[in-house]
């Protein structure tokens, strides 16, 4: 049993675990007087953390980059964007919970931090390798983004800030670096305490990417990297133009992190199953082949290769183990646990791959098919019918995607998200699994609208963009999952809200008083953009309150002004002009938790304080803002 400590708790200690919650890029190592490592708070980080502006000093502590600081202040930094829905091009409007989002998703991301704040039970991405021929998204972390935008060309005519990141750019790996870190942080926010990433990388970035995740996430919460099988190459075809031998492995790793450090444990308790495939319990794992060791461990009986150790001894771990998660997984972890109670007998979640000093941890599911993911377009789509064959090059597996999230779920009402897109597969494997299982998870997808390019084959099709190529995909796909399951889908929501990335709904009303003029004084009678609806300013709202944007609303009229309800009273809002207060009175009456008007709602101020009155006698609970 734990003994009592006889002392004061370490005030110092607690403070640097609940700094490290928080920010866990912050937390460092270094020696006590008797030379033993301890966990301390990097400041140079934290303060760059709580700054807005770059904080001097040098880039040079640990793993760091030009343009790291700057990463973080533009993860931090405001922006005046919002997110236009668009319910002509979405499916199922009125009744989907799915979101798929067109937009940078750095500003996305941003615009998700309020409403979406510890609500994501999986993250999954696969963003661009920086192979020295992907596109990059052309965040600048050193000038102004009007600087750099004039420079580089970055933006197009439609708006999309891409550049290719060719290794002739002197900022080669910065660029990538400062990309990933900036939306990474933003991603953590996103995560639930259950929640878990899985990002998929290629050799590359591969130990640049594993660096910082370790200090996003903290380095306690890295749990595995998956292998997965890209392509089987020749040995003649690993030699490169210039002659140079590449050699390719064929692989490519998914990345996976916890938000907290307890994941793990947790998922392997609710799930009840010990997946012993080679590697997963290296512990326990010998390449001999004896019949006799091959017995049922966890569930699981080897039908080639054996257990090392004897079914006694493998017992008696295995209780130790089960020990570890019913009375100790929420108070230190695995290691620890074996360390303090001195127990031999143990058995660890150690993958394939990993030696005694350490090194990249592999896992390698049993289905050396599933992790294929190449040739989607002749595999997958063959299998769903010729109706949903979308064009896109080198897509990711739905098989594969559809394991992930089995590996990470809890409920089946989780929310999963990408915000690398693509061609959605994200989204086709959640809507796949939900049909398999009676699950009810919902997607976010996020994706900036880069163009195709002129001679392939999906701008021959007419797909100006990917999004138009993922948007499609997800609307034949859910088509076939229907057609083929008619008496068990009939309730799967296969559609999906779209929302476009714009400037804010309001005008810009700050101007020097030499700066106005008449046309200006006109413009500025509104506050709100002229080409903005009233849905523009609803979803607008949800963003700054922190609602979800998937729940169901209706709108009706009210002595002719239009009102607009939300989840059953969540929000009321109301854009009309001049709102006669008898309309005031009924939105009151159906008490909502919050109520939002436009400014010119009212008349004059004295019509402004007695909305307010209003409220407070008939609906105290009641939050009301304008805009």
């Amino acid at each position: 049993m734990d003994k009592m400590r006889m002392e004061t708790p370490n005030i110092t200690s607690e403070n640097i675990e609940n700094i490290g919650a928080l920010f866990p890029n912050c937390i460092t190592e270094t020696k006590d007087k008797d030379g033993n490592l301890k966990k301390a708070i990097n400041f140079d980080i934290l303060q760059q953390m709580l700054s807005e502006d770059i904080v001097e000093g040098d880039e040079a502590y640990e793993f760091t980059w030009v343009g790291k600081k700057a990463a973080i202040v533009e993860a931090n930094k405001p922006i005046r964007k919002t997110l236009r829905p668009c319910p002509e091009e979405s499916v199922d409007w009125d009744t989907t919970e799915n979101l798929y989002i067109e937009g940078d998703n750095l500003e996305v991301l941003k615009l998700l931090q309020e409403s979406y704040l510890g609500k994501i039970k999986m993250i999954y991405i696969d963003p661009p390798y920086n192979t020295g021929n992907d596109f990059v998204y052309a965040d600048d972390f050193r000038v102004s983004s009007e600087l750099w935008d004039e420079e580089s060309g970055a933006i197009d005519e439609n708006g999309i800030r891409l550049f290719r990141n060719t290794d002739s750019n002197g900022r080669f790996h910065s660029d990538w670096c400062s990309m990933m870190y900036s939306r990474l942080i933003l991603a953590r926010n996103l995560l639930s305490d259950e929640g878990v990433i899985f990002i998929s990388i290629d050799d590359n970035e591969l130990n640049a990417l594993r660096k910082i995740c370790d200090e996003v996430f903290g380095v306690d919460n890295f749990r595995n990297t998956i292998l997965t099988r890209r392509r089987i190459k020749s040995l003649n075809s690993q030699f490169a133009e210039n002659g140079l031998f590449s050699m390719n492995v064929g692989f490519e790793y998914i990345l996976v992190y916890s938000k907290t450090k307890s994941f793990l444990m947790k998922a392997l308790q609710m799930k009840k199953q010990a997946t012993s495939e080679k590697g997963r319990w290296d512990v326990f794992w010998s390449n001999a082949d004896r019949p006799t060791m091959r017995y049922e461990l966890l569930g699981f009986t080897p039908t080639t290769g054996q257990w090392r150790n004897s079914k006694e001894k493998a017992d008696i771990a295995v209780a130790n183990y089960e020990k570890y998660l019913s009375e100790y997984s929420e108070k230190m972890t695995i290691e620890e646990y074996y360390k303090k109670t001195g127990i031999k007998e143990f058995i660890r979640r150690i993958p394939n791959g990993i030696g005694k000093n350490g090194g990249v941890q592999h896992w390698v599911a049993p289905s050396d098919t599933l992790l294929r993911t190449s040739n989607w377009t002749d595999i997958e789509v063959s299998q769903i019918g010729k109706e949903i064959e979308v064009p896109f090059d080198n897509p990711k597996s739905k098989q594969l995607l559809m394991e992930l999230v089995k590996l990470s779920e809890f409920s089946p009402t989780d929310i999963v998200l990408d915000f690398f897109s693509g061609s959605a597969t994200t989204a086709h494997a959640v809507m796949q699994l939900n049909a398999e299982d009676n699950g009810s998870r919902k997607f976010i997808m996020v994706q900036i609208p880069e163009e195709t390019e002129e001679n392939s084959e999906a701008h021959k099709l007419g797909y100006k963009n990917i999004c138009e190529i993922g948007q499609e995909r997800i609307r034949r796909a859910g088509a076939k999952i229907k057609e083929e399951n008619p008496l068990t889908t009939q309730d799967l929501d296969v559609g999906f809200r779209v929302f476009k990335l714009d400037d804010s709904n309001m005008n810009d009303v700050y101007y020097t008083a030499g700066d106005y003029t008449q046309d200006l004084l006109t413009m500025l009678e509104s506050n709100v953009k002229p080409d903005r609806t009233d849905l523009d300013l609803l979803f607008g709202c949800l963003l700054e309150w922190g609602l979800p944007l998937s729940m169901p609303y209706k709108s009706e009229k009210i002595e002719g002004c239009t009102v607009h309800t939300y989840n059953d009273g969540d929000l009321i809002a109301c854009f009309d002009e001049n709102v006669p207060e008898t309309v005031i009175r009924e939105i009151a009456k159906k008490k909502p938790l919050r109520a939002v008007f436009r400014d010119s709602s009212f008349s004059d101020s004295p019509a402004k304080i007695n909305v307010e009155e209003l409220f407070k006698y008939i609906s105290p609970d009641t939050r009301v803002k304008v805009i």
